[in-house]
């Protein structure tokens, strides 16, 4: 423990003095960044004429044009001596195009059915199908025993059986196991192993999801076009109400009685399902922005600071502006840029290199910053940090009434380094409430795997994502300029800047954390 104490308290030292030595220049530069200058962008870039800035779309384009023109007037150096475009090519399929037939009844999609975003291959399945409980197959518990699903469509019911004092059958405890996780695709992954030909999974939410979600669930998918194109599992929400159609009897009653007894309950009928998948497929190109600041002695390094300029368009004749996600922390990179290049024409310009990185693809999937990572411009083993900005503009309820906090997620989890360099910059400058409650990987809500930092953390590169929260207009068309927080917001991207400027001037690279 004293030992663990000494090392704390030499990295506070260490780092309180590095920044006491810059505190004037630091100042100085960090001073350009101004809620007014933030203002002017975010009104230009989150209003109706830039509509919603979806990829693939000519609003985006637009978008990209401003951004790039503004690094134009700073006089950035084009990265790749043509313009500030990193361009990767997308294929895109549209939604609709699903029709689900049983016993000469056809169920319509977003209503009796739906599919969260996923590509998949045009095909017509005309299959029995085999109702399967959970479609859990696991030493503790397993629906699969003695049925086989080869060929055949299989239904089951989203999570995992549990009794009524709230102990799962998988893991007999109140905890559930990870075939309850949509997101770590066991049961998708089972069927497929087990050769079968599709998934139908009975959800009793399913009319509130699409209330919540259709403007996602009618969006395209998007998938970086590769030379070898996968496709997705076909993977259907159903109601109960489609289920009991397809059963002929109650899902609801079948599910009181698998809960019950913690055993599977299987139903073969002969009549067949008639699947048809018929969506149409595009290709596009689009592009991320990036503003190249060389350094000095410490050029070959290289700093990333990121944020997606893209949001998800216009739905039902409504622009979605998405000024907080993610035009807040668009504009606040934007004025990085513009600190960074000011203090370079003075001579005080970084030691290690810089990268304004504006990716584009992040409601997508986190397409842009995954082809970065994938196709860098500068070597990532040359990159020593991302700090990414998503969302920094508005408060979330937990701190209605505190505009002064940031959640800080991330910047501890590769380097212990890194991590106190923010928390000094924070104490030195800024004084802001830096919350960490998502700075964990056991975050329910997945925050670290969520923006566009993670493709840069999977690649064992530092990172730090900013963020304010998820507040009531996520994600909807009342995600408005207005009702930004630009004291907020210049507090927060100043922040960025310090720890960037630190970063980026110190004698040593921040270390990784050593592996136990």
């Amino acid at each position: 423990m004293k030992n663990t104490l000494f090392l704390i308290a030499y990295f506070l030292i260490g780092f309180t003095s590095s920044f006491a030595q810059q505190d004037s220049i630091a100042l100085k530069y960090a001073a350009t960044i101004t809620q007014a200058d933030l203002s002017k962008h975010l009104h230009i870039l989150a209003s109706d004429e830039y509509g919603g800035r979806e990829t693939g779309t000519e609003s985006l384009t637009k978008a990209a044009e401003y951004i790039s023109d503004f690094y134009r007037h700073l006089n950035v150096p084009f990265y790749n001596e043509k313009n500030y475009y990193q361009t990767y090519y997308v294929t895109s399929q549209e939604a609709s195009g699903v029709s689900i037939s049983f016993n000469g009844k056809t169920f319509l999609q977003n209503k009796d059915f739906f599919t969260f975003p996923t590509f998949l291959k045009s095909e017509k399945i005309e299959s029995e199908f085999v109702f399967l409980g959970y479609g859990i197959d696991d030493e503790r518990y397993s629906d699969y025993k003695g049925v086989d699903v080869k060929d055949k469509i299989i239904i089951i019911f989203n999570g995992e059986p549990k009794n009524k004092k709230g102990v799962f059958a998988v893991t007999n405890t109140l905890k559930s196991s990870d075939w309850s996780n949509r997101r770590s695709n066991l049961k998708v992954k089972k069927a497929q192993e087990k050769g079968a030909k599709a998934i139908l999974v009975i959800n009793t939410e399913t009319e509130d999801m699409l209330k919540n979600y259709l403007h996602f669930i009618e969006g395209e998918k998007l998938k970086i076009l590769e030379k070898v194109l996968e496709y997705d599992f076909p993977l259907f929400t159903i109601s109960s109400a489609m289920a009991d159609a397809l059963l002929q009897k109650s899902a609801q009653k079948l599910k009181e009685k698998i809960n019950a007894k913690s055993k599977t309950i299987t139903i073969q009928p002969t009549e067949k399902i008639q699947l048809t998948i018929n969506k149409k497929t595009s290709v596009f190109e689009t592009n991320n922005v990036l503003a190249y600041i060389e350094g000095t002695d410490l050029k070959d390094e290289l700093i990333v600071v990121s944020a997606h300029y893209d949001h998800i368009g216009e739905h039902d004749g409504e622009v979605f502006n998405g000024a907080d996600d993610d035009g807040s922390g668009t504009v606040a990179i934007m004025e990085m840029a513009e600190a960074f290049m000011i203090a370079k024409k003075e001579g005080k310009g970084p030691r290690r290199s810089i990268l304004i990185l504006n990716v584009s693809g992040e409601e997508k999937g986190l397409l842009g910053s995954k082809y970065y990572s994938e196709n860098p411009v500068y070597p990532l083993e040359n990159t020593i940090a991302n700090l990414n900005i998503d969302m920094i503009g508005r408060l979330d309820k937990k701190h209605a009434d505190n505009e002064n906090y940031v959640y800080i997620i991330g910047s501890n989890m590769l380097s212990d380094e890194l991590h106190e360099i923010n928390e000094t910059a924070n104490i030195t400058y800024t004084n802001l409430e830096l919350d960490y409650e998502y700075n964990t990987k056991d975050d329910p809500n997945r925050y670290y795997y969520r923006s566009d930092h993670y493709n840069f953390a999977k690649n064992n590169i530092p990172v730090i994502f900013y963020f304010n929260g998820v507040h009531e207009d996520y994600h909807k068309a009342t995600d408005t300029v207005d009702k930004i927080i630009f004291s907020k917001m210049e507090k927060i991207t100043r922040l960025v800047f310090f720890t960037a400027w630190e970063l980026a001037n110190r004698n040593e690279r921040i270390q990784l954390n050593v592996s136990e």
